[in-house]
């Protein structure tokens, strides 16, 4: 099949969404989507102060000095962030008729932050051994962006992070996703005094090009 993201509902959210609303939404439209009823998902949106564990998440790596709320998020992954000034994707999306492939799912979504990265200037990369997204090179690589997800009868849940302007210190109430040899940075740590606004252009500017290159890895017919 051909992608449409014309196909797909883009909703932004204006406020902050508690955590809770948002997974029991994005749970309800994955079964939605299942059976035929409702059209897949990108929902961009910014949560209040909390961190989210996922299946892989180790007790030790948590440390929680401001009490921020802590949510199993039945992702893949270890510990990670949500607070304002990052900007959230969730993907509602169904890989039965994209190919039916998480790894080369996972891939692409690297792929489309990279490339929504470069349109606002940014220059990010993936790095062998490490999840997530990353900038600058040696002792100034830093991590910009993570993602965890989860698929649930080939209809994928959660998404990724982009971090625009959060307050960077919330991350020291965890070891981000595991990786304590390397620093959290934002667009705003890096000069780029840029709104969600631009992100999400940008982010939309290169939805497409994330389906095609999704199908095409895939191998749709």
């Amino acid at each position: 099949m051909s992608a449409s993201a014309d196909d797909i509902e883009w909703r932004v959210s204006e406020e902050p969404v508690p955590y809770e609303a948002a997974l029991d939404l994005m749970q309800r439209r994955a079964a939605a989507v299942r059976e035929g009823t409702e059209r897949e998902l990108v929902w961009l949106l910014e949560h209040p102060p909390l961190f989210t564990a996922g299946t892989s998440a180790d007790a030790a790596e948590l440390f929680n000095p401001q009490g921020f709320p802590v949510y199993e998020a039945g992702r893949g992954g270890r510990y990670t962030y949500h607070g304002p000034g990052q900007r959230v994707g969730y993907t509602v999306l169904d890989l039965e008729k994209r190919g039916k492939d998480i790894r080369c799912f996972v891939h692409a979504l690297e792929q489309w932050m990279i490339d929504a990265l470069a349109d606002v200037g940014v220059s990010a990369h993936r790095a062998p051994g490490r999840i997530g997204i990353w900038v600058g090179d040696g002792a100034d690589e830093a991590k910009i962006g993570a993602l965890g997800v989860r698929v649930k009868r080939w209809v994928t849940l959660h998404g990724f992070a982009i971090n625009v302007s959060p307050d960077l210190s919330h991350f020291g109430g965890i070891v981000p996703c595991g990786i304590s040899e390397y620093g959290v940075t934002s667009l705003a740590a890096l000069g780029k005094q840029i709104g969600f606004e631009r992100v999400d252009c940008a982010l939309k500017r290169t939805f497409l090009q994330f389906l095609n290159g999704l199908e095409a890895a895939c191998k749709v017919s």
